[in-house]
Formats: C-alpha cells, structure tokens, sequence
C-alpha cells in the first residue's frame, strides 16, 4: 500500500519530506502536489520508475516527460538556454509553466524526446515540493498525474491513493492545490509555441 505524508503546505515536516525522498532514492514512485495538479514523480536516474510513470499514463517515449527543479539555475543545468529564452523563463518561473527546451547531457537520452532530444522543464511554485525536491537534492521526473481516458487531472490525495495504491509507493498530501495542469510552451524551434493551455497565462510571459 502507498504510504501517506500529510504535510504542511507552508512549512512541511523535514521528517516527512525525508521519508518520501527515501522512497524516490529506493526507486519509487510518488504522488506530489503542484502549483496546477498533482504529478507523478521520481528520481532521474531511475529507469524502472521512468517506465512506471509512463505505464500508469499509457504514454509512449515521444510523451515529453518534465523535469521540476527548485530554482532556474537548477533548470538551466539540464537544458540548453540562450539570453531571450533566459529572459522568458525568468518571467515565467516559479510558476505553473512547463517549457520544451534542448536537454543537456545531464539528461539521459532514454527521458528526452527520442527525435527532438528535449525535454520539459519546470521551477513549481509550491513550498512543499520544491523542499522534497531540495531533501532528495536534484530534479525529479515527472508527468501530470491524468489517468488514461480522462481529460483532467487527478487531484484530491485520498483519491489517488485509493486509486493507484498498489502502482506507486507514496502520496504528499499538502493541502488543496488547483486542479488544473501547466501550460506547455515549446522554446526549442524559432518562436515560442503554446502547446498547452492550463493554470499559467501566456499572456504573463507576452505570448499571445
């Protein structure tokens, strides 16, 4: 049965957050809140748990798959960003914002899109995430927790552990979060190109 941290979405419990990051180290696979939905969630390195996350979605490898990292440094680590991709990216992050950007070889090819070789980016806006991610100490591998058939994410934590409780190892439960996934914008071609409309508005970024 996938174990249960309740924490607090302000200042969650660094014991709790330390139990959850032992489970990603162990190779599994968590439910975490957002700053838009839930995410499914794992370690990077781990490709047992990169094909779970897959197989729970019913995606296949040319599903871009996100990176959540704690700040935009962290970010620019794993993609290549030149100065007007920078500058968007600084106004969109942290913030529901997933962006399609070149992955740099700190990204194992297996999680990159297998022609484009890119991979989603994003910095959450969420205080309880962004210190799982900082306990575990790198970027976890993630994907909008939809389950195959539905349009919408799921989103109450009682839920997805009722649902999902012998598929993945834990569930954060931080509070209520929206129900609404990222928005999507692609920076790896010559333009920037909404590819998904959720929480963020492009309009923020100057995209129309």
């Amino acid at each position: 049965m996938a174990q249960y941290f309740s924490v607090h979405p302000d200042n969650p419990q660094p014991r709790l957050l330390r139990q959850a990051a032992q489970l990603l180290r162990q190779g599994g696979v968590l439910s975490v809140p957002t700053d838009s939905s839930h995410a499914l969630a794992c370690q990077l390195s781990d490709k047992a748990a990169a094909d779970t996350l897959r197989r729970i979605r019913q995606v296949d490898d040319k599903h871009h798959l996100t990176l959540l990292c704690r700040d935009l440094g962290e970010l620019a680590s794993y993609a290549h960003v030149d100065n007007a991709q920078y500058r968007l990216l600084k106004r969109g992050t942290p913030g529901p914002f997933t962006f399609i950007l070149e992955a740099s070889k700190e990204v194992p090819r297996r999680v990159s899109h297998p022609q484009r070789k890119t991979i989603g980016l994003r910095v959450p806006d969420h205080r309880a995430l962004l210190a799982l991610i900082g306990e575990h100490g790198a970027p976890l591998l993630a994907t909008t927790l939809i389950l195959p058939g539905e349009t919408e994410p799921l989103n109450d934590p009682q839920t997805i552990r009722e649902m999902l409780e012998r598929q993945i190892a834990g569930v954060i439960d931080a509070g209520a979060c929206p129900s609404a996934p990222s928005t999507v914008i692609d920076l790896s071609g010559d333009t920037p190109q909404v590819l998904r409309r959720g929480l963020g508005d492009p309009m923020a970024l100057g995209l129309a």
